[in-house]
């Protein structure tokens, strides 16, 4: 009797210790699951994180590249528009009208968009932007000096004369000469028209000089 006792003891504590080890590995096979799940997702998240950037197929342009790409169409036509206005109002010996127009040109330079120069143009294009900001200043300063705003015509003349060379002109020009002005030093201006009007003389002489080029359009 007591050894049938032992026996069944003995089979109670062999199921007990079956049924707690399959139970471990049950747990562990449900942990095991769980961290590969983990594993995964964490995966997946850090490949959407680094993920290459899409291209911009809207605008045909790879990520990173610049957005002022067409700089290359960078125009002087406000800078030669106001010039022109000036040069006429001298031609007509109006020193208010001249005033006027040296004004709105500096407006033109002041509002012209740096970053739609060429960069490989743009320190040149502040040197000689900056000299002909000074001289339109002057000129729009000086009613009642009609002489102090032809000199200044004379300087400006060049500087355009620097733009022109520098971006083209937007329109057909020609590139007068007066050998008188400036103490027979001579000055040049720019005109839309190739007929002879002197704007260092006026009424004065208002035929003196000549064409030396004529700049065609770009």
């Amino acid at each position: 009797m007591k050894n049938f006792a032992l026996s069944v003891f003995a089979v109670i504590i062999t199921f007990i210790a079956v049924s707690c080890t399959e139970s471990s590995n049950k747990n562990q096979s449900g942990t095991d699951t769980t961290a590969v799940s983990e594993g995964q997702a964490t995966s997946q998240s850090n490949d959407t994180l680094t993920a290459p950037a899409a291209t911009d197929t809207s605008s045909g342009k790879q990520p990173g590249e610049s957005v002022n790409a067409a700089a290359k169409g960078f125009s002087i036509a406000p800078i030669i528009t106001g010039y022109l206005s000036l040069k006429n109002a001298l031609v007509s010996d109006d020193d208010k009208a001249a005033a006027g127009a040296g004004k709105k040109l500096l407006a033109a330079l002041n509002q012209v968009d740096m970053k739609a120069i060429p960069a490989d143009k743009h320190k040149k294009y502040m040197d000689i932007a900056d000299d002909a900001k000074e001289h339109a200043e002057h000129i729009g300063e000086n009613v009642g000096n009609i002489h102090h705003q032809r000199e200044h015509l004379s300087s400006l003349s060049e500087d355009l004369k620097d733009l022109i060379d520098l971006f083209g002109s937007s329109q057909t020009l020609y590139q007068d000469h007066c050998p008188m002005f400036n103490d027979n030093k001579g000055a040049v201006w720019f005109s839309e028209n190739k007929e002879i009007k002197n704007p260092y003389y006026g009424s004065k002489m208002l035929t003196c000089g000549k064409v030396q080029q004529t700049i065609n359009s770009k």
